[in-house]
């Protein structure tokens, strides 16, 4: 998934097929398996950890010991697995899109008084949710290695990590049926789920939803030989509906 000294060459020629075809590129590929990797990590995670909360699955499962060396295993494999990609991946599209989540403006406020705006790339409430499961994860992993190694020393047995880490899994819980809700099912969003599965999304639908990302996309200036990770092709912009 490294960039290669062709690889501009080559996405300049498919960004021109697909705006001919009315798409835009959206996310890379190392964007995409970030994002997959970190999806399938959780919702393992979240699968061996309600057998602890709920007893129905307890008692259905009925083998604590396996799940939770399961738990504990899964979360250590995500957590690698999010740095291979990471440091295998195309680190231009992640820095890229890291100063676009960074960036919080004018309009981001606007989104969030539910007034009139134009959204970048991501709007405010994409921005937020980046931020929560940044943060979530960061949490998640440090709690979650105070209540495997206070097991074994109790001086790192702390009643307060148990609250955090519960308290973090009905949140994301929470995070995780709205993000569902606006990918698969709300009609004006969900088409946003074709961007994180193929990487492109259509060129009329970006315009609507992210209004100042496709301009920001059409006033750049490329230097000769460099393409943007996420960009429309000068020769292709009047092509682009």
């Amino acid at each position: 998934m490294t960039a290669t000294p062709g690889s501009d060459a080559r996405m300049a020629a498919a960004n021109l097929e697909r705006a001919d075809g009315g798409l835009v590129r959206r996310f890379t590929r190392t964007e995409r398996a970030l994002h997959w990797v970190l999806a399938l990590g959780f919702f393992t995670l979240l699968a061996s950890g309600l057998v602890f909360y709920l007893p129905e699955l307890s008692v259905l499962v009925a083998r604590r010991p396996l799940v939770r060396a399961l738990h504990l295993y899964t979360g250590i494999a995500w957590l690698v697995a999010l740095g291979l990609v990471i440091a295998v991946g195309n680190r231009k599209s992640l820095i890229a899109t890291l100063r676009d989540l960074d960036r919080f403006d004018d309009d981001d406020r606007s989104w969030l008084r539910r007034r009139r705006s134009r959204p970048g790339r991501f709007n405010a409430g994409q921005k937020l949710n980046a931020a929560l499961t940044a943060a979530f994860t960061v949490l998640f992993a440090v709690s979650g290695l105070l209540l495997w190694y206070g097991e074994r020393d109790t001086r790192f047995r702390f009643a307060s990590t148990i609250l955090l880490h519960d308290g973090l899994m009905y949140v994301s819980l929470l995070l995780l049926v709205g993000h569902l809700y606006l990918a698969v099912i709300r009609p004006a969003t969900r088409h946003s789920l074709r961007g994180i599965t193929t990487g492109d999304v259509r060129a009329d639908w970006a315009r609507r939803r992210h209004p100042k990302w496709i301009a920001e996309l059409e006033r750049a200036e490329q230097p000769s030989g460099s393409v943007p990770p996420h960009a429309v092709p000068r020769a292709a912009k009047s092509r682009v509906p």
